[in-house]
């Protein structure tokens, strides 16, 4: 017996490509949209003429954006997709073969992601492979970690799936900068929250191994140019995502000034 599934998709101002996304999840049973409050764009609208249930929310957090699209879904099955992601006809083929097959004894899936970036398709470093719990049954799943890198944890077998789940992160390099300005502030105010304090240590060491990391030991070099370059911006993403955590351990002392 075939297994109903839902696609779930968070989404902010996505006009652009929303619908590409949508689009290669419409062989799911249904669409579930949870749209951010503060979009001002055609992402309501957008995601209205293609799913089965769109709710608008103020936004918490990517986990609780998240959570609560899975909470919406009508089925135990749920594949949660980014709007900047696409499901290939392979992924899709492969995700509905196992669900007609009955994977009662597993838990859930996960799918490899390959990142397009700086007109390249890149294939080593920290972003390949990329292999992300997609698909799963949310009567055994729980959202752990912390924003805005969240994820899902099930209790059961997991299995891997053949074909990529594309994804389309970044417009440019300066998208690429702004994005590590945004999540290195969500991300050290969610350290912060939790007890975590900035060590020099931190500011030294953790940039460069994350680099050498990227770049020596996963092949990033392999990327060429774009390759130095990820591995390059990763850096600099740990540097400021310390730098602003020992910034807000500062003002909460209450001495902002200067050294």
């Amino acid at each position: 017996m075939k297994l109903a599934v839902s696609a779930c998709v968070i989404a902010c101002n996505e006009e652009s490509i929303l619908s590409r996304c949508l689009d290669s999840v419409a062989w799911a049973d249904e669409i579930v949209v949870v749209v951010d409050a503060k979009s001002h764009d055609r992402t309501e609208e957008i995601a209205r003429e293609r799913a089965r249930r769109v709710e608008v929310r103020p936004y918490q957090g990517d986990i609780d954006q998240k959570r609560r699209c899975v909470e919406l879904a009508h089925n135990d099955w749920v594949f949660v997709v980014d709007p900047d992601e696409v499901v290939t006809t392979e992924l899709a083929a492969n995700v509905q073969q196992v669900l007609e097959n009955g994977a009662d004894h597993l838990a859930g899936f996960e799918v490899n992601r390959l990142t397009y970036h700086l007109s390249h398709w890149v294939r080593h470093g920290d972003f390949y492979p990329d292999w992300k719990l997609r698909l799963f049954r949310r009567s055994r799943a729980s959202w752990v970690g912390r924003d805005p890198h969240g994820r899902v944890e099930v209790e059961g077998f997991v299995r891997r799936l053949d074909g990529v789940l594309e994804h389309y992160s970044y417009l440019d390099l300066a998208d690429h900068v702004a994005r590590i300005q945004d999540f290195s502030a969500v991300s050290a105010r969610a350290m912060f929250e939790s007890g975590r304090r900035a060590r020099v240590s931190d500011l030294v060491l953790r940039p460069p191994a994350r680099f050498w990391r990227a770049y020596l030991l996963k092949a990033g070099f392999r990327d060429r140019v774009p390759g130095l370059i990820i591995a390059s911006a990763t850096a600099f993403y740990v540097f400021l995502k310390y730098a602003k955590l020992w910034e807000l351990a500062r003002q909460e002392s209450g001495n902002p000034g200067r050294t």
